[in-house]
């Protein structure tokens, strides 16, 4: 396929938000209890001859600076979306490692999990939205070991 003629991926689209953003995010502890609001930011970040791309973010809580850093890569051959996200606030010093798939359309979607001692693993999902010039949204998942979902962050960014 011819490079004018090739699909813009949601990759792509992540990579044209390149630049700092503002916004909420709203923190859901458990199902059922009111969300944690804070202003937080977001910094995006192509890296490594755009083959990568480093989202950065920071919000608060209890009057605590938080940060995380999700980096995203695309293997434009197989579709295959790879991904790792460490944060101040959830992963201690561990990583978690991202997987997912994507060939065109407007959302990255990554599943991983992470320990969750003495029970199994629990799984952890981050959907990024990019809209170029417009809005950036991010929004976690935490999967509970029988599968069910349940919001765990959502928020929505604007050009900063």
């Amino acid at each position: 396929m011819d490079s004018e003629c090739a699909r813009v991926t949601a990759f792509d689209q992540l990579k044209s938000c390149a630049g700092d953003w503002r916004g909420e995010s709203q923190l859901v502890l458990s199902p059922g209890r009111p969300a944690e609001v804070s202003e937080s930011t977001m910094a995006v970040t192509p890296i490594l001859q755009g083959r990568f791309v480093r989202v950065e973010q920071t919000w608060s809580r209890n009057n605590a600076e938080q940060q995380g850093v999700l980096l995203v890569g695309f293997d434009p051959k197989s579709g295959a979306l790879s991904g790792h996200w460490v944060d101040t606030f959830h992963m201690g010093h561990a990583v978690m490692a991202l997987a997912g798939s994507s060939t065109d359309g407007d959302t990255l979607d990554l599943l991983g999990s992470y320990a969750a001692p003495p029970g199994p693993d629990w799984g952890w999902r981050i959907v990024v939205e990019p809209k170029p010039n417009e809005t950036l949204g991010i929004t976690m998942f935490n999967i509970d070991p029988e599968g069910q979902e349940a919001l765990a962050v959502k928020a929505e960014y604007t050009p900063a």
